[in-house]
């Protein structure tokens, strides 16, 4: 049994190239709705721009009105109708923009016929004295929403019907406005012109600035895994080197071992010694990508054990440190040593860059399954000088511990420090629980 489907979604129609004169011309005929955008700063002026045009539909509206009174003698009901439909047509303009523009034209070719048998000497035509600016809203208000092209269009189809109006039907005693419509409606579509170009422009810085930030963040992302990397891979090289020394001794400690034992061992030992190899390869590329990179060098990678160093050469550089540790002190597993004494650091330098002179605390907690980390710094007591770092510590924080399923939290104090705080499983996910060290 077919299951009955609902009608397909309408696809919107797309705007049509304005770089054609076929695709002017169709935009000049494309009354879709394309309202105004409110003002995104400051946001309780955001409804400013819709205000002025309302308040311009009014105005002119009332100033056709008088005008067609005063000057024209125009008394009938058509002289209100029309002055409505000129101020229909502003307020119409913030929603529909193009149709409003035809609409405005409309009404004005009506004025224009209305008032031609009461022109007197030295009046204009076809346009009333007010014609010109009443209808330079409607011509802003598509040059803000249309591209450059289409907005000479409005502007040359405008000027083009007042002058074979004036050329075909002017009255002999009349005097032409389309000079002065020219200029004005020009003025209006330049205004409008630099106006959606800022707009624009401002659009595409944003989105420029937004794109470069997360760039930025991945890029130092991807740089802190790598280095990540690099510094486990020496940890696993290192423990992969104890197997091999240990499984080619292993004989000389037994007595009499059978050759089956023998054999076991020295399988043991070339496994041990081609994934040796194996991590030297992968690891000799990840250092050639960055062979400035101090993180590269070959030194045995830093534990807790040699926190009290780290924390003497903050001293040394004018910060108060303080430490305490918590709970009974013990060797952790590699991963787990240096992913903490990497986030000290990386905490201990975020506070000589954006908190000199202050105060700072290091706490370390060492739990039965979670080792707690904290580094909180007072307020500064001086400014802090313009750093050059990328400004993503806290991203290579945060990924260190999530690579044990670990958390980490950053944010300011109420005093006005800022404090950084860690929890780390002791026994990460797929490490083992318990670890035996055996010398050699």
């Amino acid at each position: 049994m077919k299951e009955k489907s609902g009608p397909p979604a309408p696809v919107p129609s797309p705007v049509p190239d304005a770089s054609t004169p076929r695709g002017v011309g169709r935009q000049l005929f494309t009354l879709g709705r394309d309202p105004l955008p409110p003002m995104k700063r400051p946001r309780w002026l955001a409804r400013l721009p819709h205000t002025l045009v309302g308040y311009l539909a009014v105005f002119f509206g009332f100033m056709t009105s008088a005008q067609l009174q005063d000057l024209y003698d125009v008394h009938d009901p058509s002289m209100v109708v029309l002055s409505l439909f000129t101020g229909f047509s502003i307020g119409a303009a913030m929603f529909r923009p193009v149709a409003a523009w035809w609409l405005g034209l409309v009404t004005s070719g009506f004025i224009a016929w209305t008032i031609h048998d009461g022109v007197g000497p030295g009046q204009t035509w076809p346009w009333t004295p007010i014609g010109p600016f009443a209808f330079a809203p409607l011509v802003l208000l598509v040059a803000l929403r249309v591209p450059p092209k289409v907005t000479a269009a409005v502007i040359g189809v405008s000027v083009a019907c007042t002058g074979a109006a004036e050329m075909f039907f002017k009255p002999g005693h009349s005097q032409s406005s389309v000079i002065g419509a020219l200029l004005v409606l020009g003025f209006a579509g330049l205004l409008g012109y630099a106006l959606r170009a800022t707009r624009l422009a401002r659009s595409q810085l944003v989105a420029q600035e937004t794109l470069t930030e997360e760039e930025r963040a991945r890029r130092t992302l991807l740089e802190e895994r790598s280095r990540i990397a690099r510094e486990l891979h020496d940890v696993v090289a290192h423990h992969m080197s104890v197997i091999s020394i240990q499984a080619q001794v292993a004989p000389y400690l037994v007595e009499n071992p059978s050759e089956e034992l023998k054999e076991n061992l020295a399988g043991i030992r070339e496994n041990a010694l081609e994934a040796l190899t194996e991590l030297r390869r992968v690891l000799g590329v990840l250092r050639s990508e960055q062979p400035d990179d101090p993180a590269g060098a070959h030194h045995p990678q830093p534990t807790l054990a040699e926190l009290d160093g780290l924390v003497d050469n903050v001293r040394g550089a004018g910060l108060e440190v303080t430490t305490e540790v918590a709970g009974i002190r013990r060797a952790l597993t590699p991963g787990v040593e240096l992913t903490a004494y990497r986030i000290v650091q990386e905490a201990l330098s975020n506070c000589l860059r954006h908190a000199p002179g202050s105060r700072v605390e290091v706490g370390i907690a060492y739990g039965p399954r979670e080792l707690h980390l904290c580094v909180a710094n007072s307020a500064p007591t001086r400014q802090a000088p313009p750093s050059p770092g990328a400004g993503h510590g806290l991203l290579g924080m945060r990924e260190r511990a999530g690579m044990l399923g670990g958390e980490l939290a950053a944010g300011p104090r109420p005093d006005g420090g800022y404090e950084v705080s860690a929890v780390l499983p002791t026994d990460p996910p797929g490490g083992s629980s318990h670890e035996t060290k055996k010398d050699v």
